[in-house]
């Protein structure tokens, strides 16, 4: 079963078929077209809708009033309008009524995808904020982060605490505990809620691009800078930034980010003024930042500034008694995104990930079990369907078995590109040091396209970071 559904409208068939074609597979979601606005609406009326992708001009009814019948209906429906690069005013008044973003005509297929992936992002985080209303929470499971031991109850208590709060955040933990669920149930548990919530993973940002990202650019403050352009920050104003892994930006970006702090106000590229931002700061890092400090490469006084409320997740192996816990409910909810039937995990399995050392924590248990459902013949996941062994590491079966030319093509096809990825970015990753930028240049990709597929599959930079 696909994570999302999206509704796609404009009244071009060629454009509608190539949109479909090409969104299913790259945002695992499922795609309704829709020629006209009355078709759309008659579509809206009758389905829910993760992400409406809305053409601005068409006959009959155009993208603007379509807009307006859309967010009458349902307020919070996540829209992004499609414009002709001439018409940019139009979109900017667009975003005004409700729109959440925009893109020109003619666009990049990776650009298009990187601005519907974190459109989804916010559709996501109201679903979360629904379900969190209602009370709807599985046993030991609390926004996504799942435990029922002391230190995980701890957690979970720490979070509703801040949340109250608005005050900055730092949470720390190794690649793969989940820093980025605890930020985003701070957000959603927070006054904020309604706002939005900006996530950046800063070490994918080249130093030279991360700070317009952040504090946004005037015309003409550096070569292509052909607008203004807003950053994070003020995408994030009212609401909340996450910045993960805040551990291995530059100390020049360190002290413009203690700036926004301090003042409350950042100071975009090329500008001679500053500009107020309403914004919480939630920040993550899996380094020892007092470590950091001693070797000269993070502030001092950053650091107590970030450090007011931290929130500390304990890895896999401080935790064995949740592992089972954390197993069964990531079955369960893969099992479903995948459409397979309900499996279940073998007391023999169980007995064996609770014992192994997980070096990737909740990510890497999450890949193993993903790996189970795809490859286990029954009703019945066993060691032997993800290979593990308590004598020594975790291997994903990708790296030394067949795929089963018994499932279907699209699993067939999954479980294949599993594999590719994982040992082709990861041997990119080894030879770089875990460097993205360095190792998107190797195989000819951008970077933010390369870190798109890294997400997809659960691949991670630091775990290749000697």
């Amino acid at each position: 079963m696909a994570r999302f559904s999206l509704l796609v409208v404009d009244d071009e068939p060629d454009l509608l078929g190539l949109l479909k074609r090409s969104l299913e597979p790259d945002l695992d979601c499922t795609v309704t077209t829709a020629d006209s606005g009355k078709a759309a609406l008659s579509l809206f009326s009758e389905n829910s809708f993760d992400l409406v992708l809305l053409d601005m001009k068409m006959p009959e009814m155009d993208g603007m009033e379509l807009l307006e019948l859309i967010r009458r209906a349902r307020p919070e429906q996540t829209v992004v309008m499609m414009t002709a690069y001439g018409d940019i005013d139009t979109a900017v008044s667009a975003m005004r009524n409700g729109a959440y973003d925009f893109i020109t005509k003619p666009f990049d297929h990776d650009a298009l995808l990187l601005r519907l992936d974190k459109a989804l992002e916010r559709s996501a985080l109201i679903r979360e904020n629904v379900r969190l209303r209602t009370g709807t929470r599985t046993p030991h499971e609390f926004c996504g982060l799942v435990g029922k031991s002391p230190a995980m109850q701890q957690v979970f208590a720490t979070i509703q605490m801040v949340a109250a709060t608005d005050l900055t955040v730092l949470i720390t933990g190794e690649s793969g505990t989940g820093k980025d669920l605890a930020a985003r149930a701070v957000h959603a548990l927070s006054s904020r809620k309604d706002k939005r919530f900006v996530a950046i993973n800063c070490p994918t940002v080249p130093e030279q691009i991360l700070e317009s990202e952040l504090f946004g650019y005037k015309k003409g403050a550096f070569t292509h800078a052909t607008r203004d352009t807003n950053g994070l920050f003020q995408e994030a104003h009212e609401g909340s930034i996450f910045l993960d892994e805040i551990g291995d930006v530059s100390p020049g970006i360190q002290t413009k980010l203690l700036r926004v702090i301090q003042e409350k106000e950042i100071k975009p590229l090329g500008d001679t003024r500053t500009v107020k931002v309403d914004v919480r700061i939630i920040a993550s890092t899996n380094r020892d930042l007092e470590q950091r400090i001693r070797e000269g490469a993070f502030r001092e006084d950053f650091f107590y500034r970030l450090n007011v409320l931290p929130i500390m997740l304990p890895p896999l192996r401080e935790r064995p008694g949740d592992v089972p816990l954390i197993a069964s409910y990531l079955l369960e909810k893969h099992c479903r995104k995948l459409n397979r039937p309900g499996k279940t995990l073998s007391p023999e399995l169980l007995e064996s990930i609770t014992a192994l050392q997980w070096k990737g924590n909740v990510r890497e248990l999450e890949n193993a079990i993903v790996q189970g459902i795809l490859f286990s013949k029954g009703d019945v996941i066993r060691p032997e369907d993800i290979a593990v062994d308590a004598s020594g590491p975790y291997r994903s079966r990708a790296h030394f078995d067949p795929i089963p030319m018994d499932l279907p093509y699209r699993e067939a096809k999954e479980a294949m590109l599993q594999r590719f990825n994982a040992e082709y970015i990861g041997h990119l990753l080894s030879e770089t040091d875990g460097n993205v930028t360095r190792a998107a240049a190797k195989c000819g990709l951008e970077r933010q396209s390369l870190q798109q597929v890294m997400r997809r599959y659960g691949i991670t930079a630091e775990d290749y970071r000697k």
